[in-house]
């Protein structure tokens, strides 16, 4: 079963873009809105929720712009989650894209997790 490409994007207002940039691609940052724990060994992420490990593989960067992780656990397929972080030409805005995949009939579900985790960034980041 194909899964669908979901795009999203969140408004992080005057953040500065290398500050958005250390909490997308750090472990450090990563673990303090995206999961309970991260560790990194050079391209192997793992990310606990719940203390429960999910590995994941660092598969393209670059700094500053974007990070792009695949799941260990769907080897066979070639879906991907990516983060990416771009200025408004309208508005000066720092935002922030996320590209993801889901089952057919679960893309709301998928949205409405970024959506909360994404949320949870930006009130770290002061935002909200």
């Amino acid at each position: 079963m194909d899964k669908e490409k979901i795009l999203l994007e969140y408004d992080f207002k005057k953040v500065s873009p290398s500050l958005l940039w250390k909490y997308i691609s750090t472990a450090v940052e990563l673990a303090e809105w995206f999961a309970d724990k991260v560790e990194n060994d050079d391209k192997l992420y793992t990310f606990y929720w719940n203390k429960n490990p999910q590995m994941a593989q660092l598969v393209g960067s670059r700094v500053g712009v974007f990070v792009r992780f695949h799941w260990l656990e769907n080897k066979n397929d070639k879906t991907y989650f990516e983060m990416r972080i771009t200025t408004s030409e309208l508005t000066g805005a720092t935002m922030l894209s996320v590209i993801d995949f889901a089952a057919p009939g679960e893309e709301d579900d998928q949205r409405e997790l970024w959506d909360n985790e994404i949320e949870r960034l930006q009130r770290k980041l002061g935002v909200l």
